[in-house]
């Protein structure tokens, strides 16, 4: 049993063994050279360790207001957050910008969701994580069997969401709808936001 304090003598390179979803709750605060708050915006895709870069106001503001707009109509044994890891396999454990999970798990001391506690997760794409967010993570969302995906993109400083459902043929998300304005959807609840004028 390998631990994060034998990994990190690899740095910048991973460990041979690699990094587990569980390394992540057993990070240091610091970088391995004392680089404050280094390991504090990272999550692991496939096995990489994967930085992620300050967000633009944009990607604030649409993760505040989705967040506010979702729970003001999220039924009660649901709840929406943001930015907490979804521990998807050994080797996979990314960090959504929204989620909505079932109220039960909502505990304090959680530092990850399971996908059979997840209902919808959403990614706002940045520069940065374009590739990830239209490429990567979601068929491993997919795989995992969480049933809604939305995908939040900025065309002329204004969010379009893309609207995709798992198709349980396939197992992959199938798209249902692009919104641009308004965002209406009868999944997984009843939600009506108005996109152009989401809480700033």
């Amino acid at each position: 049993m390998h631990d994060v304090t034998s990994a990190l003598e690899y740095w910048p390179s991973p460990p041979p063994w690699g990094w587990t979803a569980d390394d992540l709750d057993h990070l240091p605060s610091d970088g391995p050279n004392g680089e404050p708050g280094f390991f504090k915006h990272v999550e692991l895709i496939d096995g990489a360790l994967v930085f992620m870069s300050p967000q633009k106001r944009f990607h604030e503001r649409v993760i505040s207001g989705l967040r506010y707009g979702l729970n003001t109509q999220v039924p009660a044994h649901l709840i929406t957050i943001t930015q907490m890891d979804v521990k998807l396999g050994h080797r996979t454990r990314p960090c959504p910008d929204v989620l909505v999970i079932d109220t039960a798990a909502d505990h304090d001391d959680r530092t990850f969701y399971t996908p059979d506690e997840v209902h919808l997760v959403v990614e706002v794409v940045s520069p940065e994580s374009e590739d990830r967010d239209r490429k990567s993570k979601p068929p491993r969302y997919a795989e995992a069997g969480i049933v809604h995906f939305w995908r939040v993109e900025a065309k002329d400083g204004r969010p379009v969401v893309y609207v995709y459902e798992l198709d349980p043929a396939t197992k992959a998300y199938a798209l249902t709808g692009i919104h641009h304005g308004k965002l209406s959807v009868p999944v997984p609840f009843q939600i009506d936001i108005d996109l152009d004028e989401l809480p700033r």
